[in-house]
C-alpha cells in the first residue's frame, strides 16, 4: 500500500492515503531515495482521517510533496543474531563502523513486550565492580538496574566507563552499549578503547549521537533493548547493557513531543514521559532464560534530583549512585555522595552483617561530619568536643580512602589505577573506624588502593 507526503515540519511528515487505509501507531513506512539509502518514518498519530503523521528517523532533506511512500505493515525492525559481536551500528541496524552489512539471523521489532511476571527471577545478586565506596555503600544488582546520577562534569561518564573496564573484563556475557545523545568523540573514544583491550570483539555498540534527528536518539535505546532481549531469550546470556545517557531519552521524547503537537506537562516535559520510560525500563529484567544487567548514566538538570526528568527514572531502579559537584570541586573522585547514594541490596540478608554493620557506621560517621561543617566553618575545630573532634578526624579518613584512581583515567592522572575487593574495602574502613590509623595523615590516605596501601601506611 502506498501514500504520498502531504506536509514536511522539520522531522515530522504528514502521509496521506486512501481513507480507511491508514498504517496503525508505530508502523514503519519507507521512502526511497536515489543513491541513499531509504528513509525509513515512524506513525506516531492521525491528525485527520486518510493522513499519518510520522516521525523520520533521518534528516529529512530532499523531500517534497508528492513523494510516494510505502507501507511495510510492521513496526521498526533491528538485524539481531551473533553478527553483531564487534560491530558499531545506529538504531536501524546500519552499520557505523564503516564495515561490511550486518549478517543478521533474524530481524527483531525494537517494540516488544516486557517478559511475563511470572517468568521475573525473584531474586538479584549484587554485581561486585572494584570501587570502594560504591560496593560499600550502594552495591549494583546483578540482573537488576542501576543509576549514576549527576549535573555536568562531575564524572558520570569516566564513572560508567571504569565500571565496563571493571566489570567487563571478568564478564562472561554480552555488553550491548547503547549511546543516547551524547557526544561522537565520547564514542569514539570507547570504541578505541574497547578495540584495544580486545573486548570489542564480544561487544555490540548501538549510536544515535547528539548530531542524530531526534527520532533516531528517541528509538536508539529501543533498539538496544531488541538485541539485548535476542542474547538473552534465544541464546541464554548474560547480558550487561550500559546506556549512556538515558535523561537524552526523555530529551528526545519531549522534542518529539512538541514537533506533534502535544501539549508539554509540567517543566515543558512531555506528557507521556512516565509511559516512555516504563516501556523502556520494565524490559530491563531477568528471566529463567537470561538476565539483562542494566548501569544507566542519568544527567541531572541544574543538579536538582526533584526535576521530573531525573525522577521519574530514578522510580525504576534497583541502586542510584549520585554524583556530588562539591565532592568533585574538593577533588575527592568518583565523587559518590555517600548519604544519597542508595542501594536495595544494601541489606543484612544480602550483602551479610558485617557489610551492612560497617556500611551503617561509615554512614553515621560522615553524617555527623556532614552536621558539624557549618560550626567548624564558624567557630573553628577546636570549640568541638573531644567526641566529635574524633568523629571528624575519622570522618575525614574515611572520605580519602574511599577515593580511587580509576584505571580509565592513568594517560591524564599519572596514577596507576586501582580495583579493590569488597573485603579490603570493609577491612580499611573498620580500621579506620576502630581508631587503627588515628596517628597516619589523613593525606596520606587519598587516592589509594586496599589492603597492601594501608599495611605500607601502617608501617
Amino acid at each position: 500500500m502506498q501514500g504520498s507526503i502531504e506536509a514536511i515540519q522539520g522531522s515530522v511528515v504528514d502521509v496521506r492515503f486512501p481513507s480507511g487505509e491508514e498504517p496503525a501507531i508505530r508502523e514503519a513506512l519507507r521512502i526511497e531515495r536515489d543513491g541513499r539509502p531509504d528513509l525509513v518514518l515512524e506513525v506516531h498519530g492521525h491528525p485527520e482521517p486518510g493522513v499519518a503523521r510520522a516521525l523520520a528517523l533521518a534528516p529529512t532533506g530532499g523531500l517534497k510533496r508528492g513523494q510516494r511512500v510505502e507501507r511495510t505493515g510492521r513496526p521498526l525492525q533491528i538485524p539481531v543474531g551473533p553478527g553483531l559481536l564487534g560491530r558499531v551500528i545506529d538504531g536501524q541496524g546500519m552499520p557505523l563502523d564503516g564495515g561490511a552489512p550486518i549478517e543478521a539471523t533474524d530481524h527483531w521489532s525494537v517494540h516488544r513486550s516486557p517478559p511475563s511476571l511470572h517468568r521475573h527471577l525473584p531474586e538479584v545478586d549484587t554485581l561486585w565492580t572494584g570501587i570502594k565506596v560504591v560496593d560499600l555503600l550502594c552495591p549494583f544488582a546483578r540482573g537488576g538496574k542501576t543509576g549514576l546520577f549527576g549535573g555536568a562534569g562531575v564524572g558520570k561518564t569516566v564513572l560508567l566507563m571504569e565500571f565496563i573496564g571493571a566489570v567487563a573484563e571478568g564478564y562472561g556475557g554480552v555488553p550491548v552499549f547503547a549511546g543516547v545523545g551524547e557526544r561522537i568523540r565520547e564514542g569514539q573514544e570507547l570504541w578505541s578503547e574497547f578495540t584495544e583491550s580486545g573486548l570489542m570483539e564480544r561487544t555490540v555498540m548501538l549510536f544515535g549521537q547528539m548530531d542524530a534527528p531526534p527520532g533516531a536518539r528517541l528509538r536508539v535505546i529501543h533498539a538496544a533493548l531488541a538485541v539485548s532481549e535476542w542474547f538473552r531469550d534465544t541464546q541464554g546470556r548474560e547480558v550487561l547493557l550500559l546506556v549512556d545517557n538515558i535523561f537524552r531519552f526523555v530529551q528526545a521524547g519531549m522534542e518529539t513531543s512538541a514537533m506533534l503537537g502535544r501539549l508539554p506537562s509540567r517543566v515543558g516535559y512531555q506528557p507521556t514521559l512516565s509511559t516512555e520510560l516504563a516501556e523502556v525500563e520494565e524490559r530491563i529484567a531477568s528471566t529463567l532464560d537470561g538476565t539483562i544487567t542494566s548501569v544507566q548514566a542519568v544527567y541531572v538538570p541544574a543538579d536538582d534530583l526533584n526535576d521530573p526528568g531525573a525522577a521519574t527514572v530514578m522510580e525504576h531502579l534497583d541502586a542510584r549512585v549520585v554524583l556530588s559537584r562539591e565532592r568533585a570541586a574538593a577533588g575527592l573522585y568518583p565523587a559518590v555522595d555517600p548519604l544519597r547514594s542508595q542501594s536495595r541490596l544494601l541489606a543484612e540478608d544480602i550483602v551479610g552483617a558485617r557489610h551492612y554493620r560497617i556500611a551503617d557506621a561509615v554512614r553515621r560517621t560522615l553524617a555527623r561530619y556532614r552536621e558539624l561543617e557549618d560550626v567548624i566553618a564558624m567557630l573553628g575545630l577546636d570549640e568541638l568536643s573531644p567526641e566529635d573532634r574524633q568523629i571528624v578526624a575519622r570522618a575525614r579518613r574515611l572520605e580519602r580512602f574511599l577515593t580511587q584512581p580509576f584505571v580509565v583515567s592513568e594517560p591524564f592522572t599519572g596514577r596507576k589505577g586501582a580495583r579493590v575487593p569488597i573485603e579490603e574495602t570493609l577491612g580499611g574502613c573498620e580500621r579506620i573506624l576502630a581508631g587503627d590509623l588515628d596517628r597516619v595523615d589523613e593525606q596520606r590516605l587519598y587516592m589509594i588502593g586496599g589492603r597492601a596501601d594501608l599495611d605500607r601506611l601502617c608501617r
